[in-house]
């Protein structure tokens, strides 16, 4: 369940990440806020004002806390229209996608031209009415996948193959790696929107949370 708060993050929330866990916030967002919510939320979990909360980037442009915090806390950050999403965690790296669901009219064109040949041989089989959230699906679960990796859209999306089962997502194919190796979950927000989370590293328990403020609830 993602469990409302007052407002902020609380100290209590942030102390209890554990090793085997991943914390997920969603929060209201708004883009002229630029990173603020996030430097907020990682604040909390630094114990630090937001200010003091320095960020860097790999070559391939994925943020990443600074030296000097220590290098036992990583993240990822999403955006799509007025919803953010950042995961949290120690000892991997998460990567995180969120789209609003809305009409994808190029969808096949881009599966055909970007995805793996048996994900788009898949959504061509489907009912156009179902299409446009399948893709989207699978978009964020690929999205997920290649922001973990830390290379985003350069890896290309054509390397990795993602089935879409009755009991959820399902990494079939990684170039280069072993996809049993990693976690893949579809993160149920409402009928708004699809997200997904992804690591490599053993199974941990995912807790999320919804910054109050925003009026919505969510099961993960």
């Amino acid at each position: 369940m993602m469990e409302p708060t007052d407002g902020q993050v609380p100290a209590k929330v942030a102390e209890t990440l554990g090793d085997d866990e991943v914390h997920v916030w969603r929060l209201a967002y708004d883009r002229h806020q630029g990173r603020e919510p996030l430097r907020a939320v990682l604040a909390a979990y630094l114990d630090c004002p937001p200010h003091a909360v320095q960020l860097t980037q790999s070559e391939y442009g994925r943020p990443a806390l600074a030296a000097e915090h220590g290098g036992t806390l990583d993240f990822n950050w999403t955006h799509s229209g007025d919803q953010a999403l950042i995961a949290l965690a120690r000892g991997i790296a998460p990567g995180i996608d969120l789209e609003r669901l809305r009409p994808r009219p190029h969808a096949l064109d881009i599966a055909r031209r970007f995805f793996h040949a048996e994900e788009a041989a898949n959504l061509i089989g489907l009912d156009p009415a179902q299409r446009d959230a399948a893709f989207l699906r699978l978009w964020t679960a690929k999205e997920a996948v290649v922001k973990a990796l830390g290379r985003g859209l350069a890896y290309g999306l054509h390397r990795l193959s993602i089935a879409l089962l009755p009991q959820g997502l399902v990494l079939r194919v990684l170039d280069g790696d072993d996809p049993a190796r990693w976690q893949l979950h579809e993160l149920a927000l409402d009928e708004a929107h699809v997200a997904a989370l992804a690591w490599r590293g053993g199974a941990r328990t995912v807790r999320c949370w919804t910054l109050a403020g925003d009026g919505r609830s969510a099961h993960c």
